[in-house]
């Protein structure tokens, strides 16, 4: 009788591990000790474009808090991006709507002192598809 619960309780760990683990690309990267916002593009490129300045100027205020950002634009995937931070290090970031709601969420949420846990997991709540 014990033998036939067993492959039932495996199942049942089986499953709640895999409903209750993160999904696949909402892993955030943990932010690099000492980075900064030198290669982060100039936010005056985009001039007369006021929420993609606004969001280049998020990245060039807290690089430690994008770089801690999985972007959910899965740019990762595609175009083998490190954090949110490495699309304002390209005009990736101008042209993407949800790399810009996510830096600029994550600047608001930072002056706000919210925790980097707490912007992960408002970011993942409001992109997450």
């Amino acid at each position: 009788m014990a033998r036939s619960k067993i492959p039932w309780t495996v199942a049942a760990i089986a499953a709640l591990l895999f409903v209750a683990r993160p999904a696949m690309g909402a892993r955030h990267p943990e932010p690099r000790p000492g980075i900064t916002a030198a290669e982060v593009l100039p936010p005056s490129t985009y001039a007369g474009y006021d929420r993609i300045v606004r969001a280049y100027e998020a990245a060039q205020a807290v690089p430690q808090v994008l770089d801690g950002l999985y972007c959910h634009c899965q740019c990762r995937e595609n175009f083998n991006h490190r954090s949110l931070l490495s699309c304002f290090q390209s005009e990736h970031g101008a042209a993407c709507d949800i790399c810009v709601g996510e830096a600029v969420m994550a600047e608001e949420m930072h002056r706000q002192g919210k925790t980097l846990d707490e912007i992960r997991r408002a970011i993942d709540a409001r992109f997450r598809s």
